[in-house]
């Protein structure tokens, strides 16, 4: 993307903002990814999303088979504009469609269910790439296509009677200790240049009245 159009909107953000942006986008990443399955209770999603902006992990896949996700904002106090959110609702099956994309991209699928082959989250290699974890429904938890189309299954070692956590629960458990291991090792974790700049972009975008507005005139002056 053009560069030139970052640095014109950003005279209408303050420094301390500017300074804040980039901060944060010293963090970011997006060497893991969230996917949400059908998530059909607003809040835990939203909570979700609240993790992943608070632990710098960028982009969150929504698969929406039966259920349409819309963000509860009192639970993700702003969150959803900072994270890129990616929705899967265009064909019969959402959840394959998604898988076939991250794994193009590059991403290792990783089912967050107990499995024969299972590992304990303490024990989950970051190093050897990218991974996407999938989170499923509140009661059945992910679909048969995840556990068919999964390279990995990952689970976080509990010590109670109760079988598992709630969603919101699990995710920032695991997203806490996988953004320690990503920084912890010899992984390249951090965005792209490019990527930065089409992240800020957005941001900038959602933090400035009337932006788009303010676009089409750089459009105009560039012309």
């Amino acid at each position: 993307m053009d560069e030139n159009i970052n640095e014109f909107l950003s005279q209408y953000i303050t420094d301390n903002r500017k300074e804040l942006f980039d901060r944060v986008l010293n963090e970011r990443t997006k060497y893991i990814s969230v996917v949400l399955e059908d998530i059909y209770q607003a809040h835990n999603a939203s909570a979700v999303l609240r993790s992943c902006d608070c632990f710098g992990i960028q982009d969150v896949h929504i698969i929406e088979n039966t259920n349409e996700y819309t963000v509860s904002r009192d639970v993700a106090l702003g969150s959803s504009k900072w994270v890129t959110m990616h929705k899967y609702n265009e064909h019969e099956n959402n959840t394959l469609s998604a898988i076939e994309k991250l794994k193009a991209d590059g991403y290792r699928i990783v089912a967050t269910t107990p499995h024969t082959n299972d590992v304990e989250l303490y024990d989950f290699d970051v190093t050897k790439g990218k991974a996407a974890f999938v989170f499923g429904t509140e009661l059945t938890g992910i679909s048969d296509i995840v556990k068919q189309e999964a390279d990995e299954f990952v689970k976080i070692p509990m010590y109670g009677f109760t079988e598992s956590f709630n969603i919101s629960v699990c995710a920032a458990l695991m997203l806490q200790h996988l953004s320690h291991q990503i920084r912890a090792n010899d992984v390249n974790w951090q965005l792209s240049e490019a990527e930065r700049e089409s992240i800020k972009f957005d941001w900038l975008k959602s933090s400035i009245k009337r932006s788009e507005a303010i676009v089409e005139e750089y459009k105009r002056r560039d012309i």
